[in-house]
């Protein structure tokens, strides 16, 4: 039971390989990419305990030295950039050396951007941990870190040469954990293929129970459309930018609650999804069933949905709102927004009236204190 799909970009080109038991196969893998018989390990504590024994055994007679992060999103740091990169020149990697990011998308981002930046490019390989990660993050070449002005406003884009998504390791995740990287997968549905969100529909609750079968088929169809469409448009200058659906709602949330467990990237994503298609009905882009559709499924796999499902303070309208400015998509001084005009019909535009955007969050903030 094993699934590949090839990002398709040139010389730079790689695979996305799915399925169970890929940890234990991991030297087979990664052995034809190496110059030398090493590799370096950047991870969290947390994957170190549970996995990195099992991946030292995977990788056979390849030399492994690991750097285990703290974990969670106030990682993803200039300290903890600096951290990995100084423990890498330390470890005497080279440009034609393997660094694996082995971890969540916290660690495949900060990794990955270490990679890009030490000796002005080193290879890297993704294996990431979480259903968030494996269905986003480690695909596409993103790389970065937080910083006080906002999500992933430093970093580079920088390919991997590999992802290896091991699905078996999805079932030491959290409940919150793996729904949290739930709303990566339905956002695939909602922004280009209506047929997959009825699957979803369909199929989440076995998906979420543990369904190997389902898990591997959500996780390769969610990579398939990443793929292809990081083929299309690689830096996003155009249609890449739908990936963002839900993103600016929730990055700027994610500020608001200061990166931490108040709000995890993935409940951001399903806050935004639901108040991106709540926005794109209220400027007559949509149907009122679409929204409701959303914030149904969402609520039927134990998602947050509203603002109202945040605990602790948020900003008001305006505070949002500014937050949102900060975001890494806002071009020519206008915010960009992704909407949609039906489930799997996504686009995105600029064109949001700051009065309706208002109205939406103060109506949101206002069902918090009901």
């Amino acid at each position: 039971m094993r699934e590949t799909v090839k990002v398709d970009l040139g010389e730079r080109s790689y695979e996305v390989r799915m399925g169970p038991g890929l940890i234990a196969q991991a030297g087979t893998e990664i052995a034809p990419l190496l110059h030398r018989p090493r590799v370096r390990v950047i991870t969290d504590e947390t994957v170190a305990g549970l996995h990195l024994e099992e991946l030292r055994a995977g990788l056979g007679d390849i030399e492994m030295s690991a750097l285990a992060l703290p974990p969670g999103e106030g990682t993803k740091c200039w300290a903890q950039l600096e951290r990995a990169c100084g423990w890498l020149l330390e470890q005497k990697v080279e440009r034609k050396d393997i660094v694996i990011a082995f971890g969540g998308g916290v660690i495949g981002d900060l990794a990955g951007f270490a990679a890009a930046i030490l000796r002005r490019g080193v290879r890297f390989v993704q294996i990431p941990t979480t259903l968030l990660a494996q269905v986003d993050s480690s695909v596409g070449g993103k790389t970065g870190i937080n910083t006080a002005q906002g999500k992933n406003l430093i970093g580079a884009f920088h390919q991997p040469s590999l992802v290896l998504a091991d699905i078996d390791l999805l079932g030491t995740l959290t409940a919150r954990d793996f729904i949290a990287g739930y709303g990566e997968v339905v956002k695939y549905g909602l922004l280009g293929d209506a047929q997959f969100f009825d699957w979803l529909e369909a199929n989440g609750p076995a998906l979420a129970a543990g369904d190997t079968a389902a898990r591997l088929k959500a996780v390769r169809r969610s990579v398939e459309m990443k793929a292809g469409i990081v083929a299309r448009d690689e830096t996003e200058e155009g249609e890449r930018a739908l990936l963002n659906l839900g993103h600016t709602f929730c990055h700027a949330l994610e500020s608001a609650t200061g990166y931490g467990a108040r709000l995890l990237h993935g409940e951001g994503v399903a806050i935004g999804c639901a108040l991106a298609f709540e926005l794109s009905q209220r400027l007559g882009l949509c149907s009122q069933e679409a929204p409701s559709r959303v914030r149904a499924h969402l609520k039927a796999m134990g998602m947050k949905t509203d603002l109202a499902d945040i605990d602790g303070p948020l900003p008001d309208a305006d505070g949002l709102i500014a937050l949102m400015a900060q975001d890494k998509k806002v071009l020519d001084g206008k915010m960009r927004f992704i909407l949609a005009r039906g489930i799997g019909e996504a686009f995105v535009t600029s064109d949001v009236p700051r009065d309706v955007l208002k109205r939406l969050l103060e109506d949101a903030l206002e069902t918090r204190r009901a």
